[in-house]
């Protein structure tokens, strides 16, 4: 099995319970196919670059997946189908980056340092 990366946007009028929704039944059709969401991270509602189907914002999600090829044909035909999401891209990666990625994570490791100043 490959490792995955994927990031999906998902409309700025859903509520972060109905984010949260999509992104377990997404995760449930990649265990259903025998696959693993290793992790999800929420990034919330973000300003987009530019308009994207009349959406000025939208919800980020990022979803760290462990799954054999075939379940992620199954997982994007599903996000293509789905209208509350309205731009998703999944990469195959060697290994998951483990970078920080909240702002308080790097910020603790600043001041563990000493740089956070």
């Amino acid at each position: 099995m490959a490792n995955y990366e994927s990031v999906l946007i998902a409309r700025q009028d859903l509520g972060a319970s109905q984010v949260n929704d999509l992104v377990s039944n997404l995760s449930d059709v990649i265990k259903n196919q025998g696959g693993e969401v290793v992790k999800v991270d929420n990034w919330g509602l973000k300003n987009l670059a530019y308009r994207i189907k009349k959406n000025r914002k939208g919800y980020y999600v990022l979803l760290n997946i462990v799954a054999p090829s075939q379940a992620i044909f199954e997982y994007e035909r599903l996000v293509r189908l789905n209208e509350d999401v309205i731009r998703y891209m999944t990469v195959k990666v060697d290994e998951f980056n483990s970078e920080l990625s909240t702002d308080e994570d790097i910020a603790a490791v600043e001041a563990a340092e000493g740089l956070g100043e």
